[in-house]
């Protein structure tokens, strides 16, 4: 009788990862690493590079097959910042009294590491009747124009699919198995320009001041309810992030005024109903100063929502047998690559706690990378039970 193959170990697969350095948009030999470790298990894997941007997608199991669970993530991470502040090498990935270290050791390699250790060791012991997919992508962190999107692209030229799909990033806050994301606010920012007329400002009669007309747009937007909250998401919030002229004399009134806001809003709004009445109170503005105000706006993502059901139900129950915790809905926090898969398939995020992540001397216990490959073999076996 055989010996049974030795597990993929999750946590020297995050350690092998964190020493990539894939600071957006460099790949850093991570998406290599995980196409040579997903090839060797029998997985088809493809790179779905696009522009400066790597991607790969990788399926084991039969393409099209009416069950696919897919996982996502990215092995792409922030930059270091002051790499004086941090107490070891931000890519030296070093283990130390059960904690890793590193640039991404929460955000998101860990994360990867499990599901594809999970994924990995499912097919090898327990081949599914079903296809498992990942893909990862190297731009979530930056403009994420060429990233997730473009797998799903690819995906949809090659007529490749997923049934279900689980988003590996961090959504645990401060401890494991809390939090389940089923859902994310959307995101949308303003850029506004009042053009007044310059003028000495013991004369203001001769002038007309943009930023008194900017600071009652602003407050009229940032004073203004824009709802109460719904059953799964928070009120929707809107914060004034810069406000700026750029004049440095005290007896000018200036020419050009600008801000900008950063609305984070529910599913009551979309990103063309906030851009209406914002460039209606700008108008009214405009019409009770005579300064003329512009806008320009850029959206994030749309919030989105994934309704309870099957799939939160599969993924709450083995969070709750793993962890002993019974996770909890929720729809907080930023955007996620869920924004663009939510078009695609049903999709939740699970993940580890993400206290340090994007922090210099950012770190994760190792004990919760192996308890998180665990969760998500629970999911797949369960899945596909």
């Amino acid at each position: 009788m055989s010996a049974p193959l030795p597990e993929t170990d999750p946590v020297r697969l995050t350690a092998e990862l964190i020493r990539c350095p894939s600071v957006t948009p460099e790949e850093g030999g991570a998406l290599t690493l995980l196409a040579d470790l997903l090839t060797a298990a029998g997985f088809e894997c493809h790179r779905c590079d696009r522009e400066e941007v790597s991607n790969l997608f990788a399926r084991w199991g039969t393409k099209g097959h009416a069950r696919t669970f897919g996982f996502n993530g990215h092995t792409d991470v922030v930059p270091v910042g002051d790499a004086g502040a941090w107490t070891v090498d931000p890519f030296g990935a070093e283990e130390k009294d059960g904690i890793l270290w590193g640039r991404g050791a929460t955000d998101m390699k860990s994360g990867v590491a499990a599901f594809a250790a999970a994924a990995v060791d499912f097919v090898r012991d327990t081949p599914p009747d079903g296809a498992i997919v990942l893909t990862i992508t190297g731009d979530e962190e930056g403009p994420a124009h060429h990233g997730t999107t473009a797998i799903l692209d690819w995906m949809r030229e090659n007529g490749e699919a997923m049934t279900d799909c689980l988003v590996g990033e961090p959504t645990c806050p401060e401890r494991m198995g809390e939090m389940i994301k089923i859902g994310r606010r959307g995101s949308i920012s303003a850029w506004f320009e009042a053009q007044g007329v310059q003028g000495h400002s013991a004369y203001p009669h001769r002038a007309k001041n943009p930023i008194h007309a900017m600071a009652r747009l602003m407050d009229r937007l940032a004073s203004h309810t824009l709802d109460e909250g719904t059953d799964h998401f928070d009120p929707s919030t809107l914060a004034v992030v810069t406000f700026d002229t750029g004049n440095p004399a005290t007896n000018v009134i200036p020419a050009k005024c600008r801000a900008a806001v950063n609305i984070r809003f529910n599913d009551i709004h979309t990103g063309q109903s906030l851009t209406d009445w914002m460039t209606a109170e700008a108008r009214k503005v405009s019409a009770e100063t005579g300064v003329q105000i512009t806008l320009k706006t850029a959206l994030t993502g749309e919030a989105f929502l994934t309704p309870p059901g099957a799939l939160s139900d599969l993924v709450s129950s083995a969070v709750a047998a793993e962890t002993n915790v019974t996770p909890v809905l929720s729809t907080t926090g930023g955007t996620s690559d869920a924004r663009f898969i939510k078009d695609h398939c049903p999709v939740v995020e699970f993940g580890l706690v993400g206290q340090t992540m994007h922090q210099v001397d950012e770190r994760v216990p190792v004990d919760q990378i192996r308890q998180l490959k665990r969760v998500y073999t629970r999911i797949l076996r369960d899945y596909f039970a």
